[in-house]
């Protein structure tokens, strides 16, 4: 692993430590960061097609490694422009049901410029989707179902991050960002 490479995943992992598990984004994170089940990596290439691979790769890694439960799939060059890395989802997606993992993994994804549709860019709410990298995150629909049967009212989860976001402000989650 390249000193590169440590630092953009050190970088990841310090933004879901401090900011996704600290402030409760995601309810469901704060076990898998301490389970260490959590697999980060950082694409090796930055065209789509090979990134398309890669991501295939992981969900093939999840199939074989049942101990680790999510993948966070950093790209750290290629697709700094959000609607760029929106097109790559929209394939990563059908390419995951044309591959038959429909039902099996779900991807969900982060940028440092994410805005949510038909919001201001600098709403604070953008930032509970932000990350330091363009990520694409392999999470495993069996456990979040499961887990969410142990969350009361789960459909409230983004209301809520929505306004601790616009409570805290866009300084606040910069300054995370930023460290």
């Amino acid at each position: 692993m390249t000193t590169d490479t440590a630092k953009i995943i050190e970088q990841t992992r310090h933004w879901v430590q401090q900011l996704i598990v600290k402030y409760n984004i995601c309810p469901f994170a704060r076990r898998e960061v301490e389970r260490k089940s959590i697999r980060y990596v950082t694409a090796a290439q930055r065209e789509p097609q090979a990134v398309l691979q890669q991501l295939l790769d992981e969900v093939n890694h999840l199939d074989a490694t049942p101990e680790t439960e999510t993948t966070l799939l950093i790209l750290p060059s290629g697709f700094e422009g959000f609607y760029d890395f929106l097109t790559l989802v929209d394939i990563a997606d059908a390419l995951l049901v044309e591959e038959g993992h429909e039902g099996v993994y779900q991807l969900a994804h982060f940028h440092p410029d994410y805005c949510f549709d038909g919001e201001p860019q600098d709403d604070p709410a953008n930032y509970t989707n932000r990350a330091p990298y363009p990520t694409l995150h392999l999470l495993r629909e069996a456990s979040i179902e499961e887990a969410l049967k142990s969350y009361d009212d789960p459909e409230s989860i983004p209301e809520r991050n929505i306004e601790f976001a616009r409570r805290k402000g866009s300084e606040f989650f910069k300054a995370i960002l930023s460290e």
